[in-house]
């Protein structure tokens, strides 16, 4: 209470002061809705000093911000124009120590309240008058961030120069602009990157004569990567500190050990700054404040995420065939049982460890990965469709499929039962025809996994498979709940010829898919008048950009034609109701990516909001224009509140 008081006092001292007319070293102020910003002198005159200091006052509004010089995640620092000056030569601008705004997960850095920025500036002609016109540009943020423009005019006569007013806010301020750290006590000791490609990470380490109480970190240039939030490890009793700082997914642009990187540390009042080459550091395992973070959870989640997938279509076709293989055990030998699912829960594990060491393979070569991109791919689908109708064919009693005796045997009583090495690719082959699915949680876990490095991608992956090989694993532990399963017998005809329609059905859905990405097939219809005269423009980031600085609400999907998810997310959600309507009538923009061809550009999108799986959406507008995400599935009425959120 008492410092809320002081400040309270002090800012009636201060607007008190501005509020006095003509104050000498001052312009007028260029007022705003957001606050309000000047052009200030340290002296009265020019004198005969070769050059000025000058500041620029930004006094904002309880709420509002503005950026730094690097300004995170969205935004951009003030930019000021000197051109329309007299007797001006060039104008250094320094930059005081920044705070870190987070909101929603975005990481932004700049300023509140009050702060001067300040300018050393060269006189074209020193002793002569000098009439400085700054053209300021600068955007200002609360829940709505306003671009701000001001001109700003300062005359300075020639003559001996008197301190103004401003002397003290200017050296206040100036005081706070990062140097070397020895005023402060402060020694950077090291800076290396830790890692490779996007699993990489700067680490600083840094030493202090007084303890150390909340350091932040923020690295440059953004040109370079773009960082998360810092983790601190203060050791020493707080006099040494271990700073990492892990890459934004997909933000990259070439190796950072190596790499010239500009960290500035601040802690309190106190602060340093320094341009380094990150060295390489030597292989270790990573810390436990980066190894641990978020991993036990998203496990939990990525166990879960794999159990709902058996429940997803895709998986259908696959749990069909072993519906069919579990009848067959009705009255078998535990023994057999419990070998047989166990052999199916091992498929799965292997093919998500498989799809685990793909991904790391892809990441290694810098190309994109995101879950079921084999669908992609049209030899992928013709092997899938070929294979589904075989397998239908075979179901219909057309043909028999004599499998080779390494993968079929015979029980006692004649019957052919698949072997272990057959249950095993079964519990395969459900695994390649579970990706194109996104079972709620899925995404989540994938997304996490695929941000990190290859241990975190292989632990991930493998939770997620013994999530979907759960329910094998339940028969496995108690072969009872298959015996009781009625005897095969002359009814399993009827059953059989069921599953192959199922299994026709996804080859069918497989072949539309090959027809799409080889141009043999229009678009479909839309399911209703709404729908129908929804204009979908193509996916293209500057115009997103453009749109949302327009004032527009944008609506992103992000969809492919091998995506269930997605298609069951247009036909209950998108494309009927309320949502469909306002994308009909155009007060919101409706913008699809289309990435049923691989498509860096697509992928890329997706990993900045540390998605590598679909279905994506995102609603853009003046109060989002990082965008808001959407969960996998939707519900009108999360989409709706976007887009007033978004307005």
């Amino acid at each position: 209470m008492i410092r809320r008081l002081m400040l309270w006092i002090g800012a009636g001292m201060m607007l008190a002061g501005a509020a006095r007319a003509g104050e000498p070293g001052a312009s007028d102020w260029s007022v705003n809705e957001t606050g309000r910003v000047r052009l200030v002198a340290a002296a009265t005159a020019t004198g005969n000093d070769p050059g000025l200091h000058l500041g620029l006052q930004f006094q904002l509004q309880p709420g509002w911000k503005m950026y730094w010089r690097t300004p995170g995640d969205a935004g951009y620092p003030p930019k000021i124009d000197w051109s329309g000056s007299d007797n001006a030569g060039p104008a250094r601008l320094s930059w005081p120590a920044p705070k870190r705004f987070e909101l929603a997960g975005l990481q932004n850095f700049g300023y509140a309240g009050e702060v001067v920025l300040p300018v050393d500036m060269a006189l074209s002609r020193p002793g002569q008058p000098a009439r400085i016109v700054a053209a300021v540009e600068y955007l200002a943020c609360a829940q709505i961030c306003v671009p701000m423009q001001a001109r700003l005019v300062l005359a300075l006569p020639a003559g001996p120069p008197q301190a103004t007013a401003f002397v003290h806010d200017l050296s206040r301020f100036r005081s706070l602009v990062p140097g070397d750290g020895a005023r402060h006590g402060l020694t950077l000791d090291r800076v290396e990157a830790v890692g490779d490609g996007e699993a990489s990470r700067l680490r600083v380490e840094l030493s202090s004569d007084q303890p150390l109480d909340k350091p932040d970190l923020f690295a440059e240039p953004a040109e370079l990567a773009s960082f998360q939030a810092p983790r601190v490890r203060l050791e020493q009793g707080g006099r040494r500190a271990v700073i990492e700082v892990a890459l934004v997914p997909g933000t990259l642009t070439r190796p950072l050990a190596g790499a010239q990187v500009t960290v500035t540390v601040v802690d309190g009042m106190r602060s340093l700054e320094a341009t380094r080459t990150a060295d390489a550091a030597a292989a270790e395992p990573p810390s436990p404040a980066v190894a641990a973070d978020g991993l036990l959870p998203m496990l939990g989640i990525a166990l879960l995420g794999g159990l709902i997938l058996n429940l997803m279509p895709c998986v259908l076709p696959v749990l069909s065939i072993k519906i069919l293989g579990a009848l067959g055990h009705g009255g078998a030998e535990r023994r057999h049982i419990r070998a047989a699912f166990l052999a199916s829960a091992a498929g799965i594990v292997a093919s998500f460890l498989g799809l685990a060491a793909v991904a790391v393979a892809v990441k290694a070569a810098g190309a994109a990965v995101g879950w079921g991109i084999q669908f992609q791919q049209p030899a992928f689908l013709a092997v899938m469709i070929a294979l589904l109708l075989l397998f239908a064919a075979n179901l219909w009693g057309l043909f028999e499929i004599r499998l080779p005796a390494i993968l079929m045997n015979a029980g006692g009583s004649g019957t052919p039962h698949h072997t272990l090495l057959g249950h095993f690719l079964s519990g395969a082959f459900a695994t390649l025809l579970a990706t194109p699915c996104s079972a709620p949680f899925l995404g989540t876990a994938i997304g996490f996994a695929l941000a990190r490095g290859p241990q975190e991608i292989v632990v991930i992956f493998a939770a997620l498979g013994t999530g979907m090989a759960a329910p094998y694993l339940l028969v496995a532990l108690w072969p009872g709940m298959a015996q009781r399963l009625p005897r095969p017998g002359a009814w399993m005809v009827a059953v059989k010829k069921g599953m192959g329609v199922a299994l026709a059905g996804t080859a069918l859905w497989l072949g539309g898919i090959l027809a799409t990405q080889a141009g043999w097939q229009a678009a479909p219809v839309a399911a209703n008048a709404d729908a129908a005269r929804i204009v979908w423009v193509p996916f293209d980031q500057d115009r997103l950009s453009r749109e949302v600085a327009a004032g527009t609400v944008v609506f992103v999907d992000v969809t492919a034609d091998w995506c269930i998810t997605c298609k069951v997310n247009k036909a209950a959600v998108i494309e009927r109701g309320e949502v469909a309507a306002r994308l009909a009538a155009g007060t919101v923009l409706a913008m699809r990516a289309d990435w049923t061809r691989p498509d860096d550009g697509i992928a890329r999108y997706l990993a900045s909001f540390g998605r590598y799986g679909i279905p994506f959406n995102a609603v853009y507008g003046p109060k989002a224009p990082a965008g808001i995400a959407l969960p996998e599935l939707l519900a009108e009425a999360e989409i709706l509140a976007a887009f007033e959120q978004a307005r």
